[in-house]
């Protein structure tokens, strides 16, 4: 009995694969596979695949991806996205129907990844189950709404003399070795408590330079709200090529949630490179210094993404710092050239300036900010409104007094306060002012109440005004995040306490209006 029970339960599974069997209609499914024809240092030529589209993401064997840049009749040049040492003539590649896309969502705030969304930081996969394509249309001008609010730097000269409102493109630019990575640095770490996520993007850097940024925002608790994209210098020059576009998609997706974020690019001139590389690889033709034609198209289509939404579309914001390293001070070089029209403004460090010790080395006369004046703060506007000229004056005012020239006294006053707003605008590395304090020292400066502090004096002086700021009454500091202007008891408030400060650094002796800088 037991036999035949087992017989009969065998013999209708057998039934069920025999009419099984007999209902499958085997589709066959047609696949293009392609052949790898040459490969060289960063790129490979595929032929075979007909249908592969422009910027369409290639598979190769061992796990290597790459993008169709040339699509040509009977060939396709590749930018490859990792190590080209395992790939060789012969290899298939195909294709995948998808564009190069990278995770973005919430999960990468306080990470540090590479271009294709891998961690870097050894702290396991990123958890994010979204992703965005890289390249993506900028929005379109009736999607975008003015820029009306600051992005407060914490560096004193910026704020002042070269406002950045959210959703602007300010480019930071000046020769190798002269402050420009600190400066945006500074920046994050001053958007600590003012719900803004930031975006570090590091093309092409030395290792120790990521690691010490890296170890700088860790320090300062700043990395809770940045994701950190890397593509050392050592890397191939696709995973450069592409990194701040993937870094863009990133912040992207924060700022269609309504979030205000800030991107740092660092730097585009190591991202022009690759670029070139790669096209001189692929053998499209060359242009001024060897860049390909469309060399400006690459950073206009890029930064074009950087914006402030409508409120009905958010009301998010991007703001964008390229950073551009100079040559010999030459700001009129080509890449340089590109990016100062692209953007709206630039901040030039100068290495004369760093060389004095006058930190940040901020060129303020070659330096503009084109947008951001309409989004500064009505109190900074008030007090901080005269100050680029006078600085300006007494800047070329200098120049004719180192050659000895005999100087009126209306022109040594000028001289004198004008030393007082450089000692006023030092600042040290990694240490960011607060809006209250910066206007405190506004309006002493405005009022020319340091005039009377001798020069060796005048950190000490400063530093005991910045201080002094924490004592302003909470209805004076509220109105300085406001649009309301200072009124006239503002004022006096803010004047009474900066004199109470200086009171005990003015001396009566007369000092020489024409010293060196301090």
């Amino acid at each position: 009995m037991v036999h035949e029970g087992l017989q009969q339960v065998f013999d209708g599974v057998f039934e069920g694969l025999r009419q099984g069997r007999q209902r499958l209609a085997p589709a066959l499914r047609l696949r293009e596979v392609g052949t790898v024809r040459t490969v060289a240092t960063g790129i490979a030529t595929v032929d075979g695949l007909p249908s592969v589209g422009f910027e369409e993401l290639m598979e190769f064997p061992g796990g290597l991806s790459g993008i169709a840049f040339n699509v040509d009749e009977h060939e396709l040049g590749v930018v490859l996205l990792g190590s080209h040492t395992k790939l060789q003539a012969g290899d298939e590649v195909r294709g995948t129907g998808r564009v190069m896309d990278v995770p973005v969502g919430e999960g990468l705030l306080g990470r540090v990844i590479d271009p294709l969304g891998r961690p870097l930081d050894g702290q396991g996969a990123v958890a994010s189950n979204l992703r965005a394509p890289i390249e993506r249309p900028a929005p379109p001008i009736m999607d975008r709404a003015p820029v009306t609010v600051p992005l407060q730097t914490g560096l004193k000269a910026v704020d002042a003399l070269i406002p950045i409102g959210r959703g602007q493109r300010e480019l930071i630019l000046g020769d190798r070795q002269t402050g420009k990575t600190a400066i945006a640095i500074d920046t994050i770490l001053n958007q600590r408590g003012k719900d803004v996520l930031c975006v570090y993007c590091a093309i092409g850097q030395r290792g120790s330079a990521v690691a010490k940024a890296i170890a700088v925002l860790r320090r300062a608790d700043a990395l809770a709200y940045t994701v950190v994209v890397v593509a050392e210098g050592n890397d191939p020059p696709g995973l450069a090529y592409i990194a701040p576009y993937a870094a863009t998609s990133i912040a992207e997706h924060f700022m269609s949630d309504g979030r205000d974020v800030l991107i740092v690019y660092d730097d585009l001139t190591q991202h022009a490179r690759s670029y070139r590389e790669l096209s001189l690889l692929l053998r499209r033709p060359p242009g001024r210094e060897a860049f390909p034609g469309d060399i400006f198209y690459i950073h206009s289509r890029l930064l074009e993404r950087s914006t402030h939404l409508r409120e009905d579309l958010g009301g998010g914001s991007l703001t964008a710092l390229p950073i551009i390293e100079t040559e010999a001070q030459d700001i009129s070089a080509y890449i340089p050239t590109n990016l100062i029209s692209i953007t709206d403004g630039q901040i030039y460090l100068s290495p004369s300036l760093f060389e004095l010790g006058l930190l940040p080395a901020i060129d303020v006369g070659r330096s503009v900010s084109r947008v951001g004046g309409k989004a500064q703060r009505a109190a900074y506007r008030a007090v901080a409104g005269d100050l680029k000229l006078a600085y300006a004056q007494f800047e070329e005012l200098e120049t004719f007094a180192r050659f000895g020239a005999r100087l009126d006294q209306s022109s040594q006053h000028v001289i004198a306060h004008g030393q007082r707003i450089r000692a006023c605008l030092k600042q040290a590395e990694h240490s960011p002012v607060s809006v209250s304090a910066q206007i405190l020292l506004l309006v002493a400066l405005d009022a020319e109440l340091f005039d009377e502090v001798p020069l060796e004096r005048m950190p000490e002086a400063e530093r005991a005004v910045r201080e002094a700021a924490a004592g302003l009454p909470d209805e004076v500091r509220e109105r300085f995040e406001t649009a309301d202007r200072l009124d006239d008891a503002d004022r006096a408030v803010l004047l009474g306490l900066a004199e109470e400060v200086l009171e005990a650094f003015r001396s009566e002796a007369v000092q020489s209006p024409v010293g060196g800088a301090s």
